[in-house]
C-alpha cells in the first residue's frame, strides 16, 4: 500500500494514462506478493500432528505367553481340611477294668465319656474318628497314652465305640483328623521296645542295647493285669526322629516298637 501512494504522489500534474500504466504493475505486484503471503500461512497453521504409531501387530502377537498354572495334586502326606494331622490305622476300644482308674494326663477314665488313648498326640487333642468300615464319626479328647498292641493306633472309650458302631467287631478301620489342640510336632520323643513284669529282664534288655543305644530308661507302669516295666530307648526331639529310631531298632535288633510322646519328665523313668 505504500507503494501506491508514493506512485500517486509521484503523478501529481501528470497525464491519467501516465498514472493508470504506473499503477497497475505495482497492483499486480502487490497482489502476488499478498497471494504468496496467503499461501504460506496456512502451511504454518495448520501443519499436521505428529503421529505416534502403535506397535505393529506381529510384534504383540510374538510376545510369548506365559505357560498356563496347573494346579498341583495333593500328596499323600497332605492334612485334610480343617485338620492338620491325619491318619490311618486300626482302632480298639477299652472299658472295664479301666474305668475308674487314673489316666496318664492324671483324671480318671470314664469309660462312658468320649475320651480315648494315643501314644503320640498332645493332651487335651480334639480328634474326628471316622469308622472307614460304615461312615461313622465321632469326636474325642485324647486324655490317655496307647495302645501297646501290634498295628493299633487307637484306643477309645466304650461310649464313642458305641457312637462308631465297633462295640461287636472289637476293633475297625478309622481315619483320624486333628481337630484341635497343641502342636503335635512340638515336643520330646521316646521309642518303647518291650514291656516285662519282672524288672530283671528288662534290666537285661537294657545293658545289652546301651552299647548301641542312649539314654535308655525303664518305666514302671501299673496296670490292672499287674506290675509291668516298660524299655524306653531314646529321647528325641521330633516325631520324625523317633519313627526313624523305631525303624532301627525294629530292622537291626527284631523289636516291636511304639513311638511315644514323653508329657513329663519321670515319664522316662529311671536309668
Amino acid at each position: 500500500m505504500s507503494y501506491v501512494r508514493k506512485v500517486n504522489d509521484r503523478g501529481a500534474g501528470t497525464s491519467g494514462t501516465h498514472v493508470c500504466a504506473g499503477w497497475l504493475p505495482a497492483f499486480l505486484m502487490a497482489t502476488i506478493l499478498a497471494a504468496g503471503c496467503a499461501g504460506r500461512r496456512p502451511v504454518i497453521s495448520s501443519a499436521p500432528p505428529v503421529m505416534i504409531p502403535e506397535p505393529a501387530p506381529e510384534q504383540a502377537s510374538t510376545q510369548p505367553l506365559p505357560p498356563p498354572s496347573t494346579p498341583q495334586p495333593p500328596t499323600s502326606s497332605a492334612p485334610i481340611a480343617p485338620g492338620i494331622y491325619v491318619e490311618r490305622g486300626i482302632a480298639s476300644w477299652y472299658g472295664v477294668p479301666f474305668h475308674g482308674r487314673r489316666a496318664a494326663n492324671g483324671e480318671i477314665f470314664d469309660m462312658n465319656t468320649l475320651v480315648a488313648a494315643h501314644r503320640t498326640l498332645p493332651f487335651g487333642s480334639i480328634l474326628r474318628v471316622t469308622n472307614l468300615n460304615n461312615g461313622r464319626q465321632i469326636e474325642v479328647r485324647v486324655i490317655d497314652r496307647g495302645p501297646f498292641i501290634g498295628d493299633r493306633v487307637l484306643d477309645l472309650a466304650r461310649a464313642a465305640a458305641i457312637g462308631l458302631d465297633m462295640i461287636g467287631t472289637g476293633t475297625a478301620p478309622v481315619s483320624i483328623e486333628l481337630l484341635s489342640g497343641p502342636s503335635p510336632a512340638i515336643g520330646d520323643f521316646t521309642v518303647q521296645v518291650g514291656a516285662f513284669s519282672d524288672r530283671t529282664n528288662a534290666e537285661r534288655l537294657r545293658e545289652r542295647l546301651l552299647a548301641r543305644y542312649q539314654p535308655i530308661f525303664i518305666q514302671d507302669f501299673d496296670a490292672p493285669t499287674g506290675h509291668f516295666y516298660r524299655l524306653r530307648v531314646g529321647r528325641v526331639p521330633s516325631p520324625d526322629a523317633a519313627q526313624h529310631l523305631a525303624a532301627q531298632l525294629r530292622d537291626t535288633d527284631g523289636f516291636q516298637t511304639f513311638v511315644v510322646r514323653l508329657d513329663l519328665a519321670n515319664d522316662l523313668g529311671d536309668k
